[in-house]
């Protein structure tokens, strides 16, 4: 027996007789009405998955208007139930009116159970997958606004920081390319987060790829997809980030660590938004608006061949530049007091404040690490904090170089990110010479750079 709900309307008992007992065989519940007006007072319309509604109840009357009108009724009250209508006197024009006004199908009385029966079978798989599709859709909004979820906010009102807000509201309302620089730590995500959100595609999903993670074997599938049997571990059909993103933002965060030879893929993907799944010769459409991100100095490695220069032209329609914590004037207490308020809920120690030392300090300091290091740096203070005013004994203040007197009391940690910041520095944020130089693999340094950051 299916797990359906069907709604007999009819003014002849024998029909509702017939159907009835016809119909409690095959589905699990059945309930009949013999007068139409009392559909107006039906509190579980929407319930039902097929109505089946005669087209005449007035004697002498035979032209289907009636049935047509509640046709019409039902569906105000319910859009989703499947109606069959159902008449002794059957025309083809009657039949087209009552399809087009909603219904899902025509039966004539005298009816035949079998194609009766199939009649109403059919109703029901349509009211189902009619169901399955609104489902997802839910599904699809659902994750679509957990995806977009945006717990970080922006905050600030200097001019260096006004400025780069004013130009992402500019260029939100296009589907323009948009590269964003910056140094490491100063919210390059959520500019992009804020282009989207500003964007006629703010419905629609964020996706946020981390480059530097991806490694180059990997890459065309991570991307674009692949086939199953494409590889060996290539199970079943995967799409790639530039499918998930369709209709939406694809941000790619820290794009100036490809390889020549994945920036040729890449370019090719940007240019025609096209692409095809590793193992696969299908073409494939996509409808992206590209964001992306990097702390490296793009132009310096188009100079050093390290960088396509036709790449650059593509991703760099407009160019936003974050301005690092230091050149951010007073945001930097306005941020500090966000953090304080924040953690000092998230632990439990309600009721702290800065000192105006500390608070001198934070406006001198230079702050390498920008946000992500006085976010770090307010946490580690309200963990550690035995008061309720925070000193500059609360803090440990970061340095681009350590000291001589400190050296011998520093951790093999401390050293290490010393090192690293150095030598990115140096190399204006170039991982792969950066990685040259202290001797491992570029994607040793991302993952220790990762580590440090979390």
């Amino acid at each position: 027996m299916t797990d359906g709900k069907i709604l007999i309307i009819d003014d002849n008992k024998s029909v509702l007789s017939a159907l009835e007992i016809l119909l409690q065989f095959e589905y699990k519940s059945i309930e009949i009405l013999s007068n139409p007006n009392q559909i107006s007072s039906l509190k579980n319309l929407t319930d039902f998955d097929i109505v089946l509604l005669d087209m005449n109840f007035s004697a002498g009357i035979n032209s289907g208007n009636e049935g047509l009108y509640w046709l019409k009724e039902i569906k105000k009250k319910s859009p989703a139930v499947s109606v069959i209508m159902m008449t002794a006197y059957g025309a083809i024009d009657l039949a087209v009116k009552a399809l087009k006004e909603g219904a899902a199908d025509f039966v004539l009385k005298p009816w035949n159970n079998d194609k009766l029966l199939a009649t109403v079978k059919s109703a029901f798989l349509l009211r189902k997958s009619q169901k399955e599709v609104h489902q997802l859709k839910e599904k699809e909004s659902n994750l679509k606004q957990l995806i977009n979820q945006d717990k970080n906010y922006i905050i600030g009102n200097s001019k260096a920081l006004t400025s780069v807000l004013n130009l992402t509201r500019k260029v939100a309302t296009t589907d323009i390319n948009v590269l964003i620089t910056g140094e490491n730590g100063t919210g390059k995500e959520l500019i992009a987060r804020e282009l989207h959100r500003m964007s006629p595609r703010k419905n629609e999903v964020f996706i946020n790829v981390d480059m530097g993670s991806i490694s180059e074997t990997l890459f065309e599938s991570e991307l674009f997809g692949h086939a199953k049997g494409s590889f060996t571990d290539a199970k079943e059909d995967r799409i790639g980030k530039f499918e998930a993103a369709n209709g939406g933002t694809l941000f790619l965060d820290e794009i100036g660590n490809l390889s020549l030879q994945t920036q040729a893929k890449l370019l090719s993907a940007i240019q025609n938004r096209i692409i095809v799944r590793v193992g696969s010769n299908k073409p494939i459409s996509v409808d992206i608006r590209l964001v992306c991100a990097t702390n490296c100095n793009l132009e310096q490695m188009v100079k050093d061949g390290i960088f396509r220069e036709d790449l650059l032209y593509r991703i760099n329609t407009i160019h936003v530049e974050v301005p690092p914590l230091r050149e951010r004037d007073d945001d930097v207490l306005l941020l500090a007091d966000f953090y304080l308020n924040k953690f000092a809920a998230k632990y439990g120690k309600q009721g702290l404040r800065l000192n105006a030392m500390v608070q001198d300090k934070f406006k001198d300091y230079g702050w390498p690490g920008n946000v992500r290091e006085l976010r770090h740096a307010m946490e580690r203070a309200v963990i550690l904090c035995d008061g309720n005013v925070l000193k500059p004994t609360d803090f440990s203040w970061s340095n681009k170089t350590l000291p001589s007197n400190e050296t011998t009391t520093a951790t093999l940690e401390e050293m290490e990110k010393v090192m690293i910041t150095n030598a990115l520095n140096k190399h204006d944020g170039n991982y792969s010479a950066a990685a040259n130089q202290l001797g491992v693999s570029r994607q040793t340094l991302y993952n220790k750079i990762k580590k440090m950051d979390n």
